[in-house]
């Protein structure tokens, strides 16, 4: 992708219009794009993020209505390195959201770089591992349930490159958080205090304001530990 500005900045048009529209279809469910979709808050950090790491290559687990992903697509047109990608992986998006965060996608022109795995995460993610694909940097919003998280953040580790990104969504969910506290624990993984700053956004399950994203920092070189050393999470 040759970023001459103009790309970047029709990405940022089509953000905008979902942002100030709503994307252009939705589930029949009241308040439905505002409880899947990343505020747009967290979605410009999350976008300052990839765009401090460098990004070139990045793998996405969830799409729904686009909203961090086209975050995700700005980050990499300002990064503007030779070979983006960004792999996307939701088994929903057709069935359930009618593609409208792929066509949102396709409308700012990110079919180029972008590919679409309409396969669960559990298996989008060890073929990725197979076909030897390494990422820079990963956003987790997929599955909430703390067994498809857990698989999830095992394969991620092999997939994103040591000293790597990996930021979680929805972290204030006790079977995500959970989760993530066995890497954090055991495996080196550490928490970017600042990657998203500012007041709590939103609710969380508890009924209190909460930190809803969560980035971390994977251990460079990367280790696998002895059994023996193994923390309670």
């Amino acid at each position: 992708m040759t970023n001459t500005g103009g790309h970047t900045a029709r990405v940022r048009e089509v953000r905008r219009r979902l942002t100030q529209e709503g994307p252009p279809r939705t589930r029949d469910r009241e308040g439905d794009v505002e409880t899947v979709t990343l505020p747009e808050q967290h979605c410009d950090q999350l976008r300052d993020l990839i765009v401090s790491e460098g990004a070139e290559k990045v793998v996405e687990i969830g799409l729904a209505y686009a909203g961090s992903a086209l975050a995700i697509a700005e980050a990499l047109a300002t990064v503007n390195r030779p070979l983006p990608r960004h792999v996307i992986i939701d088994p929903f998006q057709e069935r359930e959201y009618s593609n409208a965060g792929w066509d949102l996608l396709c409308s700012a022109g990110l079919d180029s770089i972008a590919t679409l795995m309409l396969t669960p995460s559990s298996i989008a993610l060890p073929q990725l591992l197979t076909g030897g694909f390494v990422a820079d940097a990963a956003f987790v919003d997929g599955s909430h349930r703390f067994h498809e998280v857990f698989v999830d953040l095992y394969f991620l580790r092999k997939i994103v490159r040591p000293g790597g990104l990996i930021v979680i969504d929805d972290d204030w969910w006790p079977s995500v958080h959970t989760a993530v506290q066995y890497y954090e624990r055991n495996l080196g993984w550490t928490v970017i205090p600042d990657a998203f700053p500012g007041e709590p956004i939103g609710v969380g399950p508890q009924g209190t304001p909460g930190a809803r994203c969560k980035a971390y920092r994977l251990p460079d070189p990367s280790f696998e530990p002895s059994f023996e050393d193994f923390r309670a999470f």
